[in-house]
C-alpha cells in the first residue's frame, strides 16, 4: 500500500505537470500569434508606382523624392502614424501601361499594400485605376493629369493630389485668352495631350478666344518641323504648347522663328531640365504648377531646405511637391481615422478633407476626389546666376479660381 500510494502520487504529479506545461505552451503559442497579428495590424504598407526609367524618369524620381520627404515631414521623422509603422515599396512602371498593371497587381497581391500611389504617366495610371476598385484600396493619383482619371474613368477609390488638365487649362487660358485672340495648340498625341487641349480650348473659348488650329505630335518625336509649319500657316496670335518628357519642341520653335513671325508662345513652365532649353521663350507669359521660389509658406520652406541637404544642394523640382502632398494626404487621412484602414471609412474621411502642402492648402473635392489647389501665373525672366529662364510670379491662381469642371 505504501508503494502503491507513492506511485499514485507520482502519477498525479506528472499528470499535473503535463497539463501545466501544455497550458503554458498553448498560452505561449497564442501570445506569439497575437503579437504577430498586432504587428501586422500596426503596419501600413504603401505602394508607389513611378516612371523610374524611360521617357518620364525625371518625373518619377521627383515624385519618389517628394514622397519620401513628405512622409518624413508628416510623421515628424518617426515614419509612424496612429501607432502604425509605415512601409513603402516603390515600383518602376517603365512608362508602359502593361508593366504598370503587372507592378500594381504585384503590390496588391504579394506586398499586400494598403494604399497605392502613382503614376508619372496618364496612360499608366488609367490602366491601373480598375485594380484599385477591384482590390478595394485607396489610390492617390500623382502626378498624372488626364481629366478622364477623375472624369469618365473615375471610381470611388481614386483620389488625386496632382492637378488635372482642366486646372492647367484654366491657368493657361487666364494668361493669354480674351476676346478676339486667335490661338493654336501643340500637344503630344495621347490622353495627356488631347485631354489638355480639350480643357484649354473650353477655358479659352469661355474667355472669348478662338482656337484656330489643334496640332498633335508623336510623343517620341524629335523633329517638329511639319507640326510647326501647319501652326504657322494657321496664323494664330498665340501658340499654346502642352508637353511633357525629355524631348521638347522649344529649340525648333526658336529655330523656325515663330515669335519673329508674330506668334507669341505660351505654355506651362516645365521642370528645370526643360527650362534650360527655353532661352528662346524669355519674356513668355504662362503658368506654373510649381517652382521652388513661387509658394510662400513654411512647408515649402522646409521642403526646399531639406531637399538641398539630402540631395547635394539641388532644389525640389516640378513634381517633388506633388509626391510630398500625396504622402501628407495619406498620413492626414490615417490621423483622422485613428489608423483605421477600412476603405469605406477612408473614403468617407477623405471626401472634403483639407490638408496643408508645399503649395498651400489642398482639398479633395467630394464629388470627384480631385484636389483643389493653387497654381501660378508667371513670366519667364533671366536671373543673375541662374543658367535657365526663371518663372517669376505674376499672381497666385487660387484653388477656387482653378477649380475644374466636374466630369464624372
Amino acid at each position: 500500500m505504501k508503494y502503491s500510494f507513492k506511485w499514485s502520487a507520482l502519477m498525479i504529479f506528472l499528470s499535473c505537470l503535463l497539463v501545466v506545461t501544455s497550458a503554458c505552451n498553448s498560452q505561449s503559442s497564442g501570445g506569439s500569434g497575437e503579437k504577430e497579428t498586432e504587428k501586422e495590424q500596426e503596419t501600413v504598407k504603401i505602394g508607389v508606382l513611378a516612371s523610374l526609367t524611360g521617357a518620364l524618369e525625371s518625373y518619377g524620381k521627383q515624385t519618389q523624392r517628394g514622397f519620401e520627404l513628405g512622409l518624413e515631414y508628416a510623421t515628424d521623422g518617426t515614419m509612424e502614424v496612429a501607432g502604425k509603422k509605415i512601409e513603402v515599396v516603390f515600383e518602376d512602371t517603365e512608362t508602359k501601361p502593361e508593366v504598370a498593371v503587372q507592378k500594381a497587381t504585384k503590390l496588391f497581391e504579394e506586398d499586400g499594400v494598403d494604399f497605392l500611389v502613382g503614376s508619372s504617366s496618364s496612360g499608366d495610371t488609367l490602366a491601373v485605376l480598375p485594380l484599385a476598385e477591384e482590390y478595394e484600396k485607396i489610390m492617390i493619383v500623382e502626378p498624372a493629369v488626364a481629366d478622364s482619371i477623375t472624369g469618365s474613368e473615375f471610381n470611388p477609390y481614386i483620389f488625386r493630389t496632382g492637378r488635372n488638365s482642366s486646372q492647367d487649362a484654366v491657368a493657361g487660358a487666364a494668361a493669354i485668352a480674351k476676346d478676339g485672340v486667335k490661338i493654336a495648340t501643340l500637344a503630344p498625341d495621347y490622353s495627356f495631350g488631347r485631354d489638355g487641349v480639350a480643357a484649354f480650348k473650353e477655358a479659352a473659348e469661355n474667355l472669348g478666344a478662338e482656337i484656330v488650329h489643334e496640332e498633335y505630335a508623336d510623343p517620341a518625336a524629335t523633329d517638329f518641323t511639319s507640326n510647326l509649319q501647319k501652326i504657322i500657316e494657321s496664323k494664330p496670335d498665340y501658340l499654346f504648347v502642352i508637353w511633357a518628357g525629355a524631348n521638347s519642341p522649344w529649340n525648333q520653335i526658336g529655330d523656325m522663328k515663330l515669335q519673329e513671325k508674330g506668334i507669341k508662345i505660351s505654355t506651362g513652365a516645365p521642370d528645370i531640365p526643360a527650362l534650360s532649353v527655353m532661352e528662346p521663350l524669355v519674356g513668355m507669359e504662362g503658368f506654373s504648377v510649381y517652382y521652388h521660389e513661387l509658394p510662400d509658406n513654411e512647408i515649402n520652406n522646409w521642403l526646399v531646405e531639406e531637399h538641398k541637404k539630402k540631395y547635394d544642394g539641388e532644389v525640389p523640382d516640378l513634381f517633388t511637391p506633388g509626391g510630398m502632398s500625396a504622402a501628407i494626404s495619406i498620413v492626414e487621412a490615417l490621423k483622422n481615422t485613428e489608423g483605421d484602414l477600412d476603405p469605406d471609412t477612408l473614403i468617407e474621411t477623405m471626401e472634403g478633407m483639407s490638408f496643408d502642402t508645399p503649395k498651400g492648402t489642398m482639398t479633395f473635392r467630394e464629388e470627384d476626389h480631385q484636389a483643389l489647389q493653387t497654381l501660378y501665373s508667371i513670366k519667364l525672366e533671366k536671373k543673375d546666376g541662374v543658367p535657365y529662364p526663371v518663372p517669376v510670379l505674376i499672381r497666385e491662381l487660387s484653388p477656387e479660381e482653378t477649380a475644374p469642371p466636374i466630369r464624372n
